[in-house]
C-alpha cells in the first residue's frame, strides 16, 4: 500500500508541473481532455461497474450540463462557469427522471432504455431552437485565453471525482452497490432498499458527468446537440474507458481514458504525419480491435488484469506480501 500512495503522489506531482514544464499548447490540450474523460469514465463505471446497472445514456448528462452552462452565459447572462455547479445538479434531476423511467427495467432492457433516452433528448435539444439554438450550436467566448487555467480546473475536477468515488466504495453504500450489482434479489431480500441505492448511484454518476459537460462547454467555447448528445461520442467512449482500463476499478477509467484519448490522437494525425492520411479514418476500427483484444484477453481491463500483465508481458511474478 505504501509503495501504491508513493507512486500516486509522484503521478499527482507530474501532472502538477507538466504544463509548467511542456508549454505545448497541444500537449496540454490533449491531458485536458483526458481528464475530462477520466471524470465521465469514472462516473460512468461508478453507475455500471460497481453498481451493475450498465448505460449506454450518459451522453444525457453530459448535454445537460453542457447545455445549462451555455444557457447561463447566452440567454440569462451569467457567467458560464456557474454551469460547473449548476449543471451538476440540472444533470442530477436528469437522473432523477431517468431513474424513475429506466430503473424499472433490469439488464439489457435497462441499456436499451438509456440508449432511447439519449436520442430522445438529443432530438428534443435538437429542436428546441428557442432555448438551444438547435443545430446552430451556443457560441461563448472564452474566459481564459492561457490553457493552464482549463488545465488545473481539469486535473482538480479529475482528482475530487476520483476520491469521492473511492470514498463512497469504502462507505455503506459502497458495499450496498456491489450487492446489487452481484445479485439484487438477494439484495433485495436481505432488506437493501435497492431502488434507493441505484438511483443514488446515478445520481452521483450524473452530477460528476454533467460537470464535465459544464467543463466542456467552458473549454471548447462551442457545443451543439450532434456533439454533447452524441451516442457514439460520449455514452460509447464511456463505455469503452471504462472496458479497456477495468470496471469496478477505481484508477481503470483513468487509465482507459490515457489509452483511449492517445489512440484516437494516434489515428487523427496519422500516427502524427507519418502514415497516409487515410489511417485517421481508421480509429473506430482500432476501437473495435481494442475492446475485442481486452475482452478476449483481459476481460478484467488493464488495471483489474495489471497481475496478469506483470505476469506474462512484463514476466514479473506476483509478491506474496
Amino acid at each position: 500500500m505504501k509503495k501504491n500512495h508513493l507512486f500516486m503522489i509522484i503521478l499527482g506531482i507530474f501532472f502538477l508541473i507538466f504544463p509548467l514544464v511542456i508549454h505545448s499548447h497541444y500537449y496540454q490540450h490533449l491531458v485536458i481532455i483526458i481528464f475530462m474523460w477520466v471524470v465521465i469514465g469514472s462516473s460512468w463505471n461508478l453507475l455500471a461497474g460497481y453498481t451493475g446497472q450498465v448505460s449506454f445514456g450518459h451522453a444525457i448528462f453530459f448535454g445537460v450540463g453542457a447545455y445549462t452552462a451555455g444557457i447561463f452565459a447566452t440567454k440569462l447572462g451569467i457567467s458560464a462557469w456557474w454551469g460547473m455547479v449548476f449543471g451538476g445538479f440540472f444533470s442530477m434531476l436528469a437522473g432523477l427522471f431517468v431513474g424513475w423511467v429506466c430503473f424499472r427495467l433490469r439488464g439489457p432492457y435497462f441499456a436499451l432504455a438509456t440508449l432511447a433516452g439519449g436520442e430522445i433528448i438529443r432530438l428534443i435539444a435538437t429542436n428546441w431552437e428557442s432555448l438551444t439554438e438547435g443545430m446552430v450550436g451556443i457560441l461563448i467566448i472564452q474566459t481564459f485565453k492561457s490553457k493552464l487555467s482549463y488545465y488545473y480546473i481539469a486535473f482538480v475536477l479529475a482528482i475530487s471525482c476520483i476520491y469521492v468515488i473511492h470514498l463512497i466504495m469504502k462507505s455503506k453504500w459502497g458495499y450496498y452497490f456491489v450487492s446489487i450489482r452481484e445479485d439484487e434479489d438477494a439484495a433485495s431480500s436481505l432488506g437493501i432498499n435497492t431502488s434507493l441505492y441505484k438511483n443514488i448511484s446515478l445520481l452521483v454518476s450524473s452530477f460528476f458527468t454533467g460537470m464535465a459537460g459544464a467543463f466542456y462547454m467552458n473549454y471548447m467555447a462551442f457545443i451543439d446537440p450532434e456533439v454533447v448528445f452524441s451516442l457514439h461520442y460520449v455514452s460509447i467512449m464511456a463505455i469503452l474507458v471504462g472496458i479497456v482500463g477495468g470496471v469496478a476499478t477505481i484508477w481503470g477509467p483513468a487509465v482507459g481514458a490515457f489509452v483511449m484519448v492517445g489512440l484516437q490522437e494516434t489515428f487523427r494525425s496519422s500516427f502524427f504525419g507519418l502514415a497516409p492520411k487515410w489511417i485517421s479514418q481508421a480509429h473506430a476500427m482500432a476501437f473495435g480491435l481494442l475492446v475485442i483484444f481486452v475482452i478476449m484477453f483481459l476481460a478484467n481491463g488493464i488495471v483489474g488484469d495489471w497481475s496478469k500483465i506483470k505476469r506474462n508481458i512484463f514476466r514479473i511474478k506476483p509478491s506474496n506480501a
